[in-house]
């Protein structure tokens, strides 16, 4: 007996010592898993699309950020746009054809750490790199004509950016709850909430957006669960609007048709036709008003 009850000491020792291992291992390198950088020197404006400018901000802490602009036609928005993760810039070309197609203006950032821009990326960090981004532009564009617009990684940043910020709107597209929600499916066994440094608690602070609000998210999201969108949507304050894309991906909204949506809210078109052919998403669109 005592021999079996030393066997299970010591099996119960190593298990325990594996999961603290393992956690450990989660806590150090858990900003490899969460920010992934597109490859630095990819962030050149196409020379064949809209006459986007290239240019850099700098930071309250001093890092230089790559940056792209294209001015807003006159009576126009301008949207300052914050980018997912292993988003870059190019790689949104039809994003920029579709928002210059109408007019509208556009800011977009490289966050520290990507695409040239210097720097280490974190919550805090994108945080200052948010703030630049609206300093520069709001000295330029008042912020009745702003529009904060966050895709994926980017809606937390937005949503932070928008509560300490006036702007027109805030609009979200294929938003998480939190990053460490997102992260607690992925690893149920480990307590993400207490080892993430990076949580992007989105629902902590929507209630503090003072604008109207729009959430777009496809209900076949593999990386970022539509029932998160869902929630935020519930938090955010009035007015707001959800627009359910039924079958996009999370990668496929604005080839899908989203942009349809974003110019109905803006009150820029309401027939606006902007689906890559063949791949519009029926969309069941819930509005709150105040």
């Amino acid at each position: 007996m005592r021999l079996i009850r030393r066997l299970l000491v010591g099996a119960l020792a190593v298990a325990v010592i594996g999961y603290i291992g393992a956690c450990a291992y989660l806590f150090v390198v858990q900003r490899d898993y969460l920010y992934h950088p597109v490859a630095p020197g990819s962030a050149v404006p196409p020379g064949d699309g809209p006459p986007i400018q290239a240019l850099t901000i700098t930071t309250a802490d001093g890092e230089r950020l790559v940056a792209w602009h294209l001015p807003a036609e006159a009576g126009r928005p301008t949207i300052l746009f914050f980018n997912g993760n292993a988003a870059g810039l190019a790689m949104q070309e039809g994003r920029w054809r579709r928002i210059a197609d109408q007019g509208v203006g556009f800011l977009v950032i490289a966050y520290r750490g990507y695409e040239g821009s210097t720097g280490t990326p974190s919550e805090d960090g994108l945080r200052q790199d948010a703030e630049a981004a609206y300093d520069w532009l709001s000295a330029r564009v008042p912020p009745e004509d702003i529009v904060i617009h966050g895709f994926s990684l980017g809606s937390g940043v937005a949503v932070r950016l928008a509560s300490d910020h006036p702007a027109l709107a805030l609009i979200l597209e294929a938003p998480y709850t939190a990053t460490v929600d997102v992260a607690a499916l992925s690893v149920p066994w480990a307590p993400v909430h207490l080892l993430m440094r990076d949580q992007y608690r989105s629902r902590d602070r929507i209630g503090a957006v003072e604008m109207p609000v729009l959430i777009l998210h496809g209900d076949q999201d593999q990386v970022i669960p539509f029932e998160q969108g869902e929630r935020l949507f519930e938090l955010a304050p009035r007015p707001r609007t959800f627009v359910r894309m039924v079958g996009s991906n999370h990668n496929t909204l604005t080839r899908d048709g989203a942009y349809d949506h974003i110019w109905r809210f803006l009150e820029i078109a309401d027939d606006a036709d902007t689906a890559a052919e063949g791949h519009r998403a029926r969309a069941v669109v819930t509005e709150e008003g105040t």
